[in-house]
């Protein structure tokens, strides 16, 4: 199904999860190996259960049937505590950015480190403030959300996502509401602070064929189940009926997007 051939490799894995919510399956027998160090997306139609999916890694919501295992933990018959404390290794951004509007750009990045740290109000400042200089913010930790424009909004809400330098990051939808141009600028900081700090990524996508180039393991939720979790070039030639039809959906029968962004990854060297 994936590269990934030792459970060593793995920080998270779902083995068999089902879910339904009354009478509506909404995940059958779903198994997602998800590689440490990479970046995953996850793909498919709306309201297929893709968020559902990573709920479940975020033990949001408990599977009526399967495992949920991340660090090699089944996180559905772990003690609250303990869930809390494999918690502490997660970053989150979430697709309306979440933030605070009433609490100021540097207070909101800090929130996590002020509830889940014991780190003095220097070393909270600093930290604050090189994620924000990561993020290409510098000057903005004194306005507030409602003066920023949706581009900068998202980048705060990474510099928050990574304050506690995570081990996996989820990302839901992270482009929605940006035009390309900003758009283009979440990915290159996605890729920049991906290849600095080595953290999993976990990314519920509709932007394809552009998120692409950010993953290494592409994996289609269709039918209730995961059609295959692998490598784009893989995904793009697959035989896979469910992936072919997604393919030709949103990509046509020719994939051009080599020629169409060539542009989108030059990156300067830091």
């Amino acid at each position: 199904m994936t590269g990934t051939s030792s459970q060593n490799s793995l920080d998270i894995e779902l083995i068999g999860v089902e879910k339904s919510f009354g009478p509506q399956k909404v995940l059958d027998a779903v198994d997602l190996p998800v590689a440490k160090g990479k970046t995953t997306v996850i793909v498919g139609g709306s309201g297929q259960g893709k968020s559902v999916i990573m709920k479940h890694m975020l033990g949001l919501v408990e599977p009526d049937q399967g495992e949920v295992r991340v660090f090699g933990r089944d996180i559905s018959r772990v003690k609250k505590k303990e869930l809390q404390e494999i918690r502490m290794h997660f970053g989150v951004l979430f697709q309306n950015v979440a933030l605070f509007d009433s609490m100021t750009c540097f207070d909101n990045v800090a929130m996590p480190l002020r509830e889940r740290t014991r780190l003095t109000g220097t070393e909270i400042r600093k930290t604050v403030m090189d994620k924000l200089e990561m993020m290409d913010l510098p000057g903005i930790e004194h306005k507030f959300p409602p003066q920023l424009s949706g581009g900068m909004k998202k980048r705060v809400g990474l510099a928050r996502a990574l304050v506690l330098d995570p081990k996996v990051v989820f990302f839901d939808e992270p482009t929605t509401g940006l035009d390309v141009h900003k758009s283009n600028e979440i990915y290159r900081l996605f890729y920049k602070t991906q290849s600095q700090l080595k953290y999993t990524a976990v990314i519920v996508s509709h932007d394809v064929p552009k998120i692409f180039k950010l993953c290494e393991f592409v994996a289609l939720l269709a039918n209730k189940k995961i059609q295959g979790c692998i490598p784009p070039d893989e995904f793009q030639r697959s035989e896979n009926p469910y992936i072919r039809a997604f393919v030709e959906t949103t990509m046509g029968t020719i994939y051009s997007s080599e020629r169409e962004e060539s542009d989108l990854y030059e990156f300067e060297e830091d």
